[in-house]
């Protein structure tokens, strides 16, 4: 049984006469007759007497007209969820995003996205950047935003900003008073730092060892797990540490931290998607409205 028997029996049971239903189809009446007689033959049951040149539904044909126009009316319901998740009418977007970008960088493209699609309810959860890798690769976030680099087969990886990272001390810190010449000069430097996994750790790392270092070179005073507990603690006192720009900017300027001269890299923010999963009409809309950050 196809959809098209159910749409002519449909049409021919509430005329009563297949040419009237065929036209109403926008088909010849050999088909829309073809197609019936099909129908029956299949189920072997009659749907329809002939009587003289008329139609009447037999008792089968009443009770099966019931359940017809229920299957349709669910087909044209479907149809229509697919238009409105195709013309961002309704639906849903899963984002999972590193925590300086969650709180610092993808709220306005949010915003932007809000506005053009209103009736999406966006679902955005904040992980560090393993986890978010780890949930695009398993389908649970539809997209996600990190810093640095993924590799990871599964995994396509599109730039989309950029970051600056800064080591800061809280005022009085020894590095504040005798900045140093190089990564070389903090052996031995107590530092705060974010969790295993998080980007800004990641870039640090990557930093240290592009100078011969390791962490095992530094001393981890404290380990947090967010961007605002590392920036109070070294507001506090607690050691040196390394992090985004747009995360201790208000500090800077309070006079709560101070920022250290020291070349730190410049890190890429990335969307990632699943390579082998076609995005939906929602997260393709979110797509493109972010920036193309063009390599140097």
């Amino acid at each position: 049984m196809t959809l098209e028997q159910l749409r002519i029996f449909v049409a021919v049971a509430e005329r009563l006469h297949v040419t009237q239903a065929a036209e109403a189809l926008h088909m010849s009446q050999s088909a829309a007759s073809t197609a019936l007689a099909a129908l029956e033959a299949r189920h072997h049951v009659r749907l329809f007497d002939r009587i003289g040149r008329h139609l009447e539904l037999t008792t089968a044909g009443a009770e099966f007209l019931v359940d017809a126009r229920e299957v349709l009316a669910k087909v044209a319901q479907a149809e229509a969820l697919l238009d409105d998740l195709a013309g961002l009418r309704r639906g849903r977007l899963t984002i999972f995003a590193s925590q300086t970008i969650a709180s610092y960088w993808l709220p306005r493209h949010l915003v932007r996205f809000y506005e053009r699609a209103p009736k999406i309810d966006l679902d955005l959860r904040v992980a560090n950047t393993a986890e978010v890798a780890a949930a695009v690769h398993s389908g649970l976030a539809e997209l996600g935003f990190v810093e640095g680099r993924i590799t990871a087969p599964d995994l396509s990886s599109r730039n989309v900003a950029r970051d600056q990272l800064m080591l800061v001390v809280a005022p009085g810190h020894a590095l504040a008073l005798e900045p140093p010449q190089g990564l070389q000069d903090l052996r031995g430097v107590a530092f705060v730092m974010r969790e295993a996994g998080s980007g800004t750790r990641s870039g640090f790392i990557e930093a240290l060892q592009a100078s011969a270092m390791s962490l095992d070179d530094i001393t981890i005073a404290l380990e947090l797990p967010n961007n605002e507990a590392v920036r109070a603690a070294a507001e506090a006192g607690a050691g040196a540490a390394v992090l985004s720009a747009s995360v201790v900017a208000s500090s800077l300027e309070a006079g709560l931290l101070v920022g250290v001269p020291l070349a730190l890299p410049v890190r890429d923010y990335a969307v990632l998607q699943h390579v082998q999963r076609r995005p939906g009409a929602a997260a393709q809309a979110l797509l493109a409205l972010l920036p193309e950050q063009v390599a140097d």
